[in-house]
């Protein structure tokens, strides 16, 4: 059977229509999907019962498990871990902001980019997400907040540029008017830097907002915290960066992780700053978040000031971003990975 929600508009108009459906059904069929949000095909009750009955035979709803749900003691953010029905879980993250509510989704069970910072790799990659498993991280968090969600971030669990196809056509639906009808410049996409998905992103002229995961002011620290850094030089990846946010005029988010240290010196955030010069670009500064599966720490607050003054010496765009739901595991990977956890020790 087909999962009816990783299909497009035009995907499901050309197979209705080989059915001999006429071409205005696709449009209550999405709307049944997308704006109603039912569960069931016999819930479509503007459908005659014969095409009911056909489309249930042909197609499936996706509808994840919410295995989990956490808020945090502030009520601004909250952590669910979906299930799926092959037994995988991935995490979605509600923020809650004065100017409308963001959700951070995963795009692949784990992820096999090995950052060593990061719980979401600690386990490899179980496989991609599908456009349809997506979507529901919107459309299930949405329900279960009773919130209109304004904001995607793809930054949760896995490297979205390594399930490109099913992101690239997630985002076509996410932004289709009969689909959920989100404005592309409410998407945000974070990479830890696959310099030709970049290309091939800017290529595509979609004009989303791009976060860089760097993490390092050189490669030779870079290579130290992220496996990835040994097929890409950060000269490469820079002047794609560069590349992207001269073509969309847009700024692009360099996210960079404090680490004790590591890369939090002076003389780093000075090196950083050299290499950013002349990029449209804004740092955002990450404090290391705390994890027992992590074996470096974060700096004192004093040297995350004295690092963000030394970026702002040097005429750099920099902030320490607001930390949200560290008394949750809204870390990436953190819950799923407990999850996993005891559920292999369950199943000792």
């Amino acid at each position: 059977m087909t999962d009816i929600k990783s299909l497009t508009f035009d995907a499901l108009a050309e197979i209705l229509a080989a059915e001999g459906c006429e071409s205005y059904r696709t449009a209550q069929v999405f709307r049944w999907l997308y704006k109603d949000r039912v569960a069931d095909f016999s819930e479509m009750t503007n459908l005659s019962a014969k095409l009911r009955e056909r489309l249930a035979d042909r197609f499936f709803i996706s509808r994840p498990e919410i295995l989990r749900s956490q808020v945090s003691s502030d009520g601004e953010t909250a952590k669910l871990l979906y299930g799926f029905a092959d037994g995988n879980a991935v995490e979605t993250v509600l923020m809650k902001y004065k100017h409308g509510s963001t959700v951070c989704i995963s795009t692949q069970a784990g992820c096999r980019m090995g950052c060593r910072f990061c719980a979401s790799t600690k386990r490899g990659l179980k496989r991609n997400l599908t456009v349809s498993e997506m979507l529901d991280q919107i459309i299930f968090t949405e329900r279960q907040f009773c919130v209109k969600i304004s904001n995607v971030v793809l930054m949760g669990t896995g490297e979205p540029l390594d399930n490109f196809d099913n992101v690239t056509a997630f985002i076509a639906m996410a932004t289709d008017e009969r689909c959920l009808g989100l404005s592309v410049r409410g998407i945000s996409l974070s990479t830890c830097g696959l310099v030709e998905r970049i290309r091939q992103l800017r290529e595509m002229r979609l004009g989303l907002t791009l976060s860089v995961s760097l993490h390092a002011p050189n490669d030779e620290i870079r290579r130290r915290i992220m496996p990835v850094a040994a097929k890409y030089k950060m000269s490469d990846l820079l002047a794609e960066v560069k590349e992207y946010a001269d073509y969309t005029k847009r700024r692009v988010a360099i996210e960079y992780t404090l680490i004790k240290g590591i890369n939090d010196s002076d003389e780093n955030a000075r090196e950083l700053a050299s290499k950013l010069r002349g990029i449209m670009a804004h740092v955002n500064l990450i404090p290391l978040n705390p994890s027992k599966e992590c074996e470096w720490e974060r700096p004192s607050p004093a040297r995350m000031r004295a690092f963000l003054n030394a970026l702002e010496r040097e005429h750099i765009s920099a902030t320490v971003r607001r930390e949200l739901g560290t008394d949750i595991d809204a870390a990436c990977g953190q819950l799923r990975l407990r999850y996993d956890n005891e559920k292999e020790r369950a199943d000792a």
